[in-house]
């Protein structure tokens, strides 16, 4: 089997080198622990898809360094779109039988994939995301972005009859046959509840497993705002009314 590792990038000249030797690192063996192969391991090989999404700082410049490594695609916007538009471009290149979400900055744990990918080849489901709330050792959050993840999860919970914790986790995991039935537009950080909407509404049962996360500061680099709940409150509204 082939993992499909989509990393969206803008402006992350002090994490991207980092985060690419993780995802390189991390060994895709994932153990079977029930079922006719229980006992068994699934290997999976790698496909990395970058895709900048217009940095000015430098970021574009090293990653025109990996051009050539054989698990590695590399594709840059002329312009910032935004982190969905760099998603859907990066999806266009994916080759995976199962694809997996990976933000630049150091955030999310690449040693995490075998836990992330262990409900699938197990046949539980075809959908997985890493939770931030479900026990995983954590840096502590901004109190007013735990508060707004979790009205936002609880509004989508409410609207598409599941119990979610985390439906803004960067973690999102999901097979070829799921995100061939997806029509995905947004751009900018409607992305989101748009893949999590679609996914529920083609009938999906999204399964969460716990991550690690360590939160980094504004300073840092981190780039969502208050206003960007508005967007993720009107999507998943829109979705579920609309279509």
């Amino acid at each position: 089997m082939q993992l499909s590792v989509l990393i969206p990038v803008y402006n992350e000249i002090g994490t991207i080198a980092e985060i690419v030797h993780r995802v390189r690192a991390v060994k895709l063996a994932v153990p079977v622990g029930f079922g006719p192969e229980n006992g068994s391991t699934v290997e999976f090989d790698r496909q990395i898809v970058i895709v900048d999404d217009g940095s000015t700082d430098g970021t574009r410049e090293f990653l025109r360094t990996l051009d050539g490594f054989p698990d590695m695609t590399i594709l840059f916007h002329e312009q910032n779109q935004g982190k969905g538009a760099a998603v859907r471009t990066a999806l266009q290149y994916a080759t995976g039988d199962v694809m997996l979400i990976q933000d630049a900055d150091l955030e999310y744990d690449p040693r995490e994939y075998p836990a992330l990918l262990q409900p699938i080849v197990e046949n539980r489901s075809q959908v997985v995301y890493g939770s931030r709330f479900r026990g995983g050792p954590t840096k502590a959050m901004f109190f007013w972005h735990m508060l707004g993840n979790r009205f936002l999860t609880l509004v989508t919970n409410v609207l598409y009859n599941t119990i979610l914790s985390d439906m803004e986790t960067c973690y999102k995991v999901f097979t070829r046959e799921v995100v061939d039935q997806l029509n995905l537009k947004a751009s900018g950080w409607g992305f989101d509840p748009e893949i999590t909407a679609q996914i529920l509404r083609r009938g999906y049962r999204i399964y969460e497993v716990p991550i690690s996360y360590t939160g980094r500061e504004f300073e840092e680099g981190k780039k969502v705002g208050w206003r960007d709940g508005f967007t993720v409150l009107w999507t998943l509204i829109k979705y579920r009314f609309v279509g």
